[in-house]
C-alpha cells in the first residue's frame, strides 16, 4: 500500500473560511490517522486575485489550531516547490503532450466571439457552454496562427458520448453523462495553468494519495479524471465533502456576513472551541460525544464517519461549546487567556486572578469580559429599586438595616481575607436572625449598583478591598436614608 498523502492546497486570496478550515483539517486527520504525510500547498496561479498578507493568514491559523504539515514551503521534502507559481515550468510540457496525443488541442478564439457565442447561446435558452469549434481546425491551421503570434489556449478534448463514472468514498459512485462536459481551459493564453489542471499535475507529482474537497467539485471531477487517464497516471481516492450552511439556509459565505475563522478568534471565540465544533460539521464520531482535543480528533477521525448531509454552522451551540472549554480550563489557563481582555475593561488596581476566578463560570467567550467588569472601576449612579427582591425578601427597609450592620462587621474585620469575609456575613446573618439573601442581596447591590454581576457580593468585595467596598457600602446607605429613613 502506498503511503497516505493529503494535502491543503489553499489560494493567498483573503481570510480563512470556516470551509477552508474543515477541509484542512479533515485532511490533516486523514494524514494522521493512517500515520501519513500532511502536505501544504500554495496555490497562487491565478495572480489577479491574489490578496496580500492572505500568505499569514494561511501560516497563522495552521499555526494556532496546531496542523504541523510535514512538507511545505518551509519545510521543504523530496516534492517541492510547494508554491505553483515557482513550478511554472512543469505545466504546460503536460499540455503538449495531451495536444499530441490527441486528448486536447489549440484554441484561438477571442474574448468577444466567445461572449458572443454564449449571448446567442441564452437567447436561445440553450445552456451556455464552448462549442469546440477550434477542435476541427487543421494542422497547417494551427501552426500559421501560432507563427502568426496569435493568442491560444490549450482546452481538454472531452468526450461526446457515453458516461464517465467514479467513486466517491462519502458519496458513493457517480455518473456523469459526458455530453455536459464542457472542453475546459487547461493553459491560459498566459501561459499559466488554470486551477483544474495544475491541481492535477501537482497532486500526481506530489503523489497525492487522497483529495478532499467540498461536496462542489463533484461534478468537476469526472473532468480530473478523464485527465488522470490521458496521462496514465493513478487516480487518488476521493473524499468529497458536505456543505456547510449557515442558520439561514445559505452556503456559508462572506458576502452574506459570514464569520471567517480570524473573526471568530477576535470575537474572543477559543481556537480549540472553534477547531473541536468545525470537526464535527459534516463528522460523527458514531456515538454522543461531543468534545475532542485535536490529538482526540487525530485517534478518532474516520471517513466512515463523514455525512453526505449538510452542516448548519450554528453560532449559539459554537457559543455554548466554547463556555464549555472555558468552564474546564484550570483557573491559571484562563487567567492567562482572559488577562488582556479583563485589562481592556478595567482601570484599577486590583487582583486579576481573583477577577478570573468569577469571570470563569460566567463566560461564554472572552469578548464578554470587558463589560463584565466595568463596574470595578468605579460606581455609577443606580435606581435603589434593585434593593427589592422577592426572591431574596428584600425590600428598602431590610436593605438599609442589612447594610448598616454588613458596614459595622467589615470595618471590624482585621482579616479582609475572603474566607473571613464569607464566614463573617453568613454567621452575621445569622445573629440577625435573617436569610444569607438578606444580608448578602443588599450588599452586592451596594458594592456593584448592578442587578448582574460575575460574582456574589462576598467574591466582589474581597477583590474591591476594604476600602473601597465601605466607601461604596456608605453610598447605598446614605441614598436609602434618603427615601425610607433610619431603620
Amino acid at each position: 500500500m502506498r503511503e497516505v498523502r493529503t494535502r491543503f492546497a489553499p489560494s493567498p486570496t483573503g481570510y480563512m473560511h470556516i470551509g477552508n478550515l474543515r477541509t484542512a483539517l479533515y485532511e490533516y486527520l486523514i494524514a494522521r490517522r493512517n500515520k501519513g504525510k500532511f502536505i501544504l500547498r500554495i496555490e497562487d496561479t491565478d495572480q489577479g486575485r491574489l490578496v496580500e498578507g492572505s500568505l499569514d493568514v494561511i501560516y497563522n491559523t495552521l499555526k494556532l489550531v496546531g496542523m504541523n504539515y510535514d512538507e511545505g514551503p518551509d519545510k521543504e521534502g523530496a516534492y517541492g516547490p510547494y508554491v505553483q507559481s515557482q513550478r511554472l515550468s512543469l505545466y504546460l510540457p503536460y499540455g503538449k503532450e495531451l495536444v499530441d496525443n490527441g486528448d486536447a488541442y489549440y484554441c484561438f478564439c477571442t474574448r468577444e466571439s466567445l461572449d458572443e457565442l454564449r449571448a446567442e447561446q441564452e437567447s436561445k435558452g440553450i445552456f451556455p457552454r464552448y462549442d469546440s469549434c477550434c477542435e476541427t481546425l487543421s494542422a497547417e491551421e494551427i501552426e500559421a496562427k501560432i507563427k502568426a503570434g496569435i493568442p491560444y489556449v490549450i482546452r481538454q478534448k472531452m468526450p461526446k458520448v457515453g458516461e464517465t463514472t467514479f467513486c466517491d468514498a462519502v458519496f458513493g459512485n457517480i455518473t456523469v453523462d459526458n455530453r455536459e462536459l464542457e472542453d475546459q481551459i487547461l493553459i491560459k493564453s498566459d501561459g499559466y495553468p488554470t486551477y483544474n489542471f495544475a491541481n492535477v499535475i501537482d497532486d500526481h507529482l506530489m503523489a497525492i494519495t487522497h483529495v478532499i474537497r467540498g461536496s462542489e467539485y463533484l461534478s468537476s471531477t469526472s473532468k480530473y479524471n478523464l485527465l488522470y487517464d490521458a496521462l496514465g497516471w493513478e487516480k487518488p481516492t476521493y473524499i468529497h465533502l458536505p456543505l456547510i450552511l449557515n442558520e439561514d439556509g445559505h452556503k456559508l459565505s462572506k458576502r452574506h456576513g459570514d464569520m471567517s475563522f480570524e473573526d471568530l478568534v477576535e470575537e474572543g471565540y477559543l481556537v480549540e472551541a472553534i477547531t473541536n465544533f468545525v470537526a464535527l460539521l459534516g463528522w460523527s464520531p458514531g456515538d454522543e460525544r461531543e468534545f475532542f482535543t485535536l490529538k482526540e480528533l487525530e485517534d478518532n477521525f474516520t471517513v466512515e464517519g463523514i455525512s453526505k448531509s449538510p452542516s448548519v454552522f450554528d453560532k449559539t451551540k459554537l457559543k455554548w461549546m466554547n463556555g464549555e472549554y472555558i468552564r474546564r480550563m484550570s483557573i491559571e489557563d484562563f487567567h492567562a487567556r482572559a488577562l488582556s481582555y479583563i485589562k481592556k475593561g478595567l482601570s484599577v488596581n486590583l487582583n486579576t486572578m481573583k477577577i478570573a476566578k468569577i469571570l470563569q463560570k460566567r463566560t461564554d467567550i472572552l469578548t464578554e469580559i470587558p463589560s463584565q467588569v466595568i463596574f470595578l472601576n468605579n460606581l455609577e449612579n443606580y435606581n435603589t429599586d434593585l434593593y427589592k427582591h422577592k426572591k431574596m425578601k428584600t425590600n428598602k427597609e431590610i436593605a438599609l438595616h442589612s447594610l448598616k450592620k454588613g458596614l459595622e462587621f467589615l470595618e471590624s474585620l482585621n482579616d479582609f481575607s475572603e474566607d473571613a469575609i464569607h464566614n463573617g456575613l453568613i454567621e452575621l446573618a445569622k445573629t440577625m436572625e435573617i436569610k444569607n439573601g438578606q444580608l448578602l442581596w443588599p450588599l452586592r447591590v451596594a458594592v456593584t449598583g448592578q442587578s448582574m454581576t460575575p460574582g456574589g457580593a462576598i467574591e466582589i468585595i474581597d477583590i474591591l478591598g476594604k476600602e473601597e467596598s465601605i466607601r461604596r457600602i456608605i453610598k447605598g446607605i446614605e441614598l436609602l436614608d434618603k427615601e425610607v429613613g433610619g431603620a
